[in-house]
């Protein structure tokens, strides 16, 4: 059995994997959604906090790293981790196309200890997509802020409102190396 840190770890994590992989800038559509993933691309680092229920007020950090996927499709792979106090969760997610629309899973997927992505839809500056963990159905919402900020929200549906449960603001993280040439 998992210590209660361990599964929220675990949850926070995987809702945010799916909130990092779905990121995006400008509007994208048809064959522009494969650049859409290699925009969000890279490392992603940043606090959350759940803001509703039971565990309300319990802050985490992720660390992220997203490739896209190769071949025509578009699609990411993500790996890193999320932390909560000294509870470290080793996070990872696959998101692909399916049509017009997106699949996906994150950890195990909902027969497992993770979610699933159900649907999905990119529009301007923000992505909604669908996701779902057995009995638990929700949304995500996903807006850039300029080319660094990612801002997050994770909804769940209860009876017929969709109630915030988690937000998260993550930073781009760029490698501050000097470059340079010299002259002779």
């Amino acid at each position: 059995m998992f210590s209660r840190p361990s599964l929220i770890a675990r949850g926070i994590a995987a809702a945010s994997l799916a909130a990092i992989s779905c990121a995006a800038s400008p509007a994208f559509s048809g064959n522009n959604d494969k650049a859409f993933f290699e925009q969000v691309a890279g490392q992603w680092k940043g606090p959350g906090e759940i803001v509703a229920g039971k565990y309300k007020g319990t802050k985490f950090t992720c660390d992220l790293t997203g490739e896209p996927s190769g071949g025509s499709s578009a699609g990411i792979k993500l790996d890193g981790f999320c932390r909560v106090g000294v509870f470290k969760q080793p996070m990872s997610a696959v998101i692909a196309q399916a049509g017009k629309s997106y699949t996906g899973k994150f950890l195990d997927g909902a027969n497992g200890k993770g979610l699933d992505i159900i649907s999905g839809n990119v529009a301007n500056d923000k992505i909604v997509v669908g996701i779902n963990r057995k009995k638990l159905n929700g949304a995500m919402i996903a807006r850039m802020q300029g080319d660094s900020t990612l801002n997050i929200t994770i909804s769940v549906k209860v009876e017929d409102t969709m109630v915030p449960v988690i937000g998260v603001s993550l930073n781009r993280q760029v490698d501050n190396i000097a470059v340079g040439s010299i002259k002779q």
